[in-house]
């Protein structure tokens, strides 16, 4: 592992460091991306290694959001993004951002985050991550039928198998199944099944739940 394992585009945000301190700087963001996933708490201590070294760089800002909603910690999660985004100008972290508020009880401040100016900052992927997470939002506040026609606007019949394609469709068959419409969602869940190649989902167990 070294600091050449960074990305060139995320190496060149480090580049008003001093050489020895980019160095080490980079080294722990580079294992932070690695055990984001494997281990979210060893990840966030690297960010925050990071962060004591460079608490001014955007990115590094970035790293420890991502890693501190990894771990479920939303009010601090919320803070490093609000600081990156101050520093970088993108709006990239919305979709994790409004579902930091959601998960702190606070749905009505999620959907502040449905704005053509943050849809617009966001690729496919992000704005279809976004909507799940607006949906939730809906659903929150008893708004099942506004949820359901969120995600009916977003690509659920795509080829593709992305994962947030697969998190979009299980977000649509959990919603049926909320709304009672029990024969669509195991239709539905029957078709996260049949592409969560990752194994991100419960879905099988939740066929099994509404089958019984």
């Amino acid at each position: 592992m070294s600091a050449k394992d960074l990305d060139k585009f995320a190496r060149q945000e480090l580049q008003g460091l001093p050489d020895k301190l980019a160095d080490k700087v980079a080294r722990h963001l580079v294992m932070a991306g690695i055990l984001l996933h494997e281990d979210p708490e060893l990840a966030h201590k690297h960010a925050l290694a990071a962060r004591a070294r460079a608490m001014r760089v955007g990115l590094v800002r970035e790293a420890t959001g991502e890693t501190a909603y990894a771990l479920g910690n939303w009010a601090e999660a919320l803070a490093e993004f609000r600081a990156a985004k101050r520093m970088t100008g993108r709006g990239i972290y919305a979709p994790m951002m409004a579902d930091a508020e959601r998960a702190l009880g606070r749905p009505e401040k999620a959907l502040e985050y449905d704005t053509p100016t943050i849809r617009a900052a966001l690729d496919e992927a992000g704005n279809t991550e976004l909507t799940i997470v607006i949906a939730g939002a809906r659903r929150d506040l008893g708004q099942t039928d506004a949820a359901l026609q969120l995600l009916e606007s977003e690509p659920l019949n795509t080829k593709s198998r992305h994962d947030w394609i697969t998190r979009l469709r299980y977000a649509y068959a959990d919603t049926l199944a909320a709304a009672g419409r029990t024969d669509e969602a195991i239709t539905w869940f029957h078709r996260v099944a049949g592409t969560d190649a990752n194994g991100l989902t419960d879905a099988q167990d939740r066929i099994n739940q509404l089958e019984n």
